[in-house]
């Protein structure tokens, strides 16, 4: 049941929507009110709230799966990067929650009680993950913030100055926060939301969605005159185009964050410069921001350049992308509010996101902002560093950058330069990618697989072909005759008749013999009984064995002979032996005629030609897959680099 009461000092009415609100700000003379039973006690006057863009005020209401709620209090925050706003809800069914509104990003989160004690927030570090509530929390955020004001109905006394110190976990798209402020800390557990899914109604005049659309600050770069400006209070930072100085745009005085560049420091030039306009993704977007990276290995310094993109459309403004850049190699790149979790232990390990497998491909442990100009919407500074982890499944990426405090992944795609110069209608091409960038798609990826289905579709071909004709030949036996051959009587001997019909075809002609330590030769004849026509061939058999260290073997007992294009008719043999004369053992032999099956030389011929063409494409990819993660962490060692010890 609310609760109406009269402010002491003013006397307007103040009510108390939620039982479990304690404090309240009254709205007409900003006195500090703080509840006791029925009576309100003041304890001052709170600060005046800092203007901002949001399109929420008190009195506004929404809906989340399906009940539907009210903003009926606010505390705004000052961290390190800005302010941002925590409203306190109140449902329908008596629920009470928060949405938090930051840069854009909103989420919404329920305050949840566990029976663990809660982790000490300086033994917290960035990156750790823990089981909280029966889940495995990765830590994204650490904020040493304090309130500016308050406004509306809260559980808790506040005014401006008041410390909050939070940490900020991450669970796939679950989000949780803890608040240090009260003692035991408090946890709180939702998700990041889509602002149009809330269905917000009665929200600020003019703000019907966020927008970042004030008009743009001019100012002067107190280093060297230029001129300056900030579109909207998104931007904490701006970097001057003449000379380099970085200046806090959220400072009145307009605090310089980091020098201007020297004579001796480099100074690139963007390839897409300020104040671009183009459409990615049929999306209309502006290069307000420009900045270089660079990190060191082995005493080797890497630049890249990355570009801070503005929505320049009425249904994306407000929203920020980048497009990333090195050796001519590009990437469109988006802060994820639902990123994988990976950390500590598990950095090197491959990642899972979005039914993909990620395989790591490099751990960048300084990467430093060494240039800067134009807008951005965080006080960023040359000198400033971070910790770099990537992550590739081409032409994806995952990055995961995070410093003392805070911890982002974002995803980028690669994009070839001819798609960036049309997106912002270059009058000029951009340079050529050089070598082989971490996502670059593997341009032999899709001609192998091409290659390789055709292969195996000619290859079943050549099978059900070298079937057909092997069922077709069907190696019919012909005669099977017994001979044995007595030594030193040389007798010629003729077999039985056999026929032959159909068309002229292959025999095959085998002798199957007794011989043990002997040899014999056979002069043999195939005759046409009723042409004459004959084909000789004259075969040798020998078979020795024994022991000598082992038992062995040489020769064989058996010899196939085949007769080609042999025409129908029909035929016998003549077999002429040849004995050793110093051997006394008569040989058997059993003499086998049958129609020969279809040779098999031919089909493993065409199967090795056929597979010189997928072989070939593979090894290109695999030459391309080698020059790729030759940049990685992961490159192969040679030999030469292995080898250890003084020459």
């Amino acid at each position: 049941m609310a609760l109406n009461a009269s402010c002491p000092s003013c006397g307007a009415p103040v009510v108390f929507k939620s039982a479990s609100s304690v404090f309240a700000v009254c709205e007409y003379c900003q006195s500090t009110l703080v509840r006791h039973d029925q009576n309100l006690e003041d304890i001052g006057k709170m600060a005046a709230l800092v203007e901002d863009r949001s399109p929420l005020q008190l009195g506004s209401e929404g809906s989340y799966k399906g009940v539907h709620f009210a903003l009926i209090g606010r505390i705004q925050i000052k961290y390190s990067q800005g302010i941002w706003n925590e409203w306190h809800l109140l449902f329908d069914d008596m629920r009470t929650g928060w949405l938090s509104e930051a840069g854009g990003e909103y989420v919404l989160t329920f305050a949840q009680y566990v029976p663990e004690a809660l982790p000490q927030f300086d033994a917290l570090k960035i990156g750790q993950r823990f089981v909280l509530a029966s889940q495995t929390w990765t830590v994204s955020n650490i904020e040493n913030a304090e309130c500016v004001a308050g406004q509306g109905e809260l559980p808790f006394k506040v005014g401006g100055g008041y410390p909050v110190a939070a940490v900020d976990l991450r669970n796939g798209a679950n989000f949780a926060t803890l608040d240090y402020s009260e003692t035991p800390p408090l946890l709180f557990v939702g998700q990041a939301v889509d602002f149009k899914s809330l269905k917000m109604a009665n929200l600020r005049e003019g703000m019907a969605t966020p927008t970042a659309t004030v008009e743009a600050r001019v100012f002067r770069c107190p280093s060297c005159g230029a001129p300056m400006q900030a579109r909207s209070t998104q931007i904490l930072a701006v970097g001057c185009v003449s000379c380099g100085a970085v200046v806090n745009t959220a400072d009145q005085n307009y605090q310089v964050l980091s020098r201007a560049l020297g004579n001796r420091d480099e100074k690139y030039t963007p390839r897409l410069p300020l104040g671009s306009k183009g459409r990615l993704e049929d999306k209309p977007v502006e290069v307000i921001g420009f900045l270089v990276k660079r990190s060191k290995v082995d005493g080797i310094a890497y630049d890249w350049s990355e570009y801070l993109l503005a929505g320049d459309g009425t249904e994306n403004r407000g929203t920020y992308r980048w497009l990333t850049e090195y050796n001519g190699h590009w990437n469109i790149v988006d802060v994820l509010s639902n990123p994988p979790a990976s950390g500590g232990a598990m950095e090197l390990a491959d990642l899972r996101w979005n039914s993909q497998t990620f395989k790591h491909f490099s751990t960048t442990p300084i990467a430093e902002v060494i240039q800067v100009s134009g807008e951005f919407t965080w006080r960023v500074r040359r000198g400033e560093t971070n910790r770099v982890v990537d992550y590739v499944a081409p032409p994806l990426m995952l990055s995961r950058e995070s410093t003392g405090n805070d911890l982002n992944w974002s995803q980028g795609f690669y994009v070839s330069p001819e798609t960036i110069g049309e997106a912002f209608k270059l009058p000029k091409d951009l340079p050529a990618p050089i070598g082989v960038f971490a996502n670059q798609p593997n341009a032999w990826d899709a001609t192998n697989r091409s290659v390789w289905r055709l292969f195996w579709k000619l290859a079943l071909v050549a099978i059900v072909v070298q079937v057909f004709f092997v069922s077709l030949s069907g190696g019919k036996q012909l005669l099977s005759q017994d001979f044995t051959f007595e030594p030193r009587s040389g007798d010629e001997v003729q077999s039985r008749e056999f026929e032959l019909t159909g068309k002229a075809r292959k025999i095959a002609v085998k002798n199957s013999t007794s011989l043990d330590n002997n040899w014999i030769g056979i002069d043999m004849m195939l005759v046409n009984k009723t042409t004459g026509e004959a084909w000789p061939a004259a075969r040798e058999l020998s078979f020795y064995s024994g022991y000598d260290d082992g038992h062995w073997t040489e020769g064989s007992r058996e010899d196939e002979v085949v007769f080609l294009n042999i025409p129908a008719g029909t035929y016998y043999l003549t077999l002429d032996p040849d004995m050793a004369p110093d051997k006394s053992v008569a040989v058997r032999d059993r003499l086998e005629v049958h129609t020969a099956v279809a040779g098999w030389s031919n089909f493993v011929l065409v199967m090795i030609f056929l597979l010189v063409f997928p072989i070939f494409t593979t090894m290109r990819r695999a030459a391309f897959e080698g020059r790729r993660w030759a940049e990685s962490d992961h490159a192969p060692v040679s030999s030469d680099d292995s080898d250890g010890g003084d020459d």
